[in-house]
Formats: structure tokens, sequence, C-alpha cells
């Protein structure tokens, strides 16, 4: 099974990818990962926040390949502790997937299409946080489930 985290926009600070690199880099010794970013769009001024949503929605269907498994991560999604996110990861891989995408949507959430298209929603937490840093907080929670999986001294309960 391949892992893929999908997110909208780049990351402008240095410290934040130094981080998110590390944890991608310890993560292909479990998986193959791979991150794709789709760039922020342009012009946005005189788009609605719905607009906006719409078109983010189609630049993140074309990067779906029809077998797919994608998970959002959302407010309204559930919240899992770490070990209930290693074990949810269990049950993906167990299903025989091919691809498991999980997404980072944009400042204002994902279309009506996106939702439809979802196989489930995750919340890392009732707080908000950054674009950015949630992609760290993911790629850190990836690596930790699977040496929870492992049973490798990194997660202690």
């Amino acid at each position: 099974m391949t892992i893929k985290l999908l997110a909208i926009g780049k990351t402008d600070s240095s410290q934040l990818q130094e981080l998110i690199d590390i944890y991608h880099k310890r993560l292909q010794h479990y998986i193959n990962f791979e991150i794709e970013i789709i760039p922020d769009l342009k012009k946005t001024k005189n788009l609605s926040e719905e607009q906006q949503k719409n078109k983010e929605g189609e630049l993140i269907l074309k990067k779906l390949a029809p077998t797919d498994v994608l998970i959002l991560f959302d407010e309204t999604g559930k919240q899992l502790s770490s070990v209930e996110f290693s074990q949810y990861l269990q049950k993906k891989m167990n299903t025989g997937i091919k691809r498991l995408v999980f997404l980072i949507g944009g400042p204002y959430g994902f279309s009506s299409e996106v939702y439809a298209k979802a196989s489930g929603k995750i919340s890392l937490s009732k707080m908000t946080f950054s674009h950015q840093m949630v992609r760290l907080f993911i790629t850190e929670q990836l690596y930790r489930a699977f040496t929870i999986l492992r049973n490798e001294p990194y997660h202690h309960q």
C-alpha cells in the first residue's frame, strides 16, 4: 500500500519543512509515503468561499485515481488517539487497498464533491491549526503509528 498526503498550498516555513522532511524520510522505512502539494489558487480576491472550495475541489479530484481511498482531515471528523490511529491504519492496510490518500484542504474546507468522494473524516483536535503545522502533525502521527504497530520504543503510554 502507498500512503499519500495531499495538501493545498506550499509550506512557507523552512523550519517546518525540515521537520516534515525528517518524518517523511523515517516513514520510508515502513511504507511507501508520498506528499503532494497542490498550489494555492491565484486571483482569489473576487471569489466567494464556496467558489474557492469548488475550484480547489476540482484540482483535488484530478489528483485521485478511481481506486484511491480518500480520508479527509476535517474538524467534524472522528478524533483518534495515536494507538487508535495506528489500529485504523492497520485495518486499512489489511483491506488490500492500493493507495490511501489523506487530504488537508484549503482555508475554507472542502467542496461537496470532495466530501462525496471521501471514505472517512478524521479530526486532529477541536483546536484550529495552520495548514502548514497540520502537515507536520500528520506526518509525525503516521510515523508514530508505524512505530506502535512494530512495537518500537518511540511511543510511550
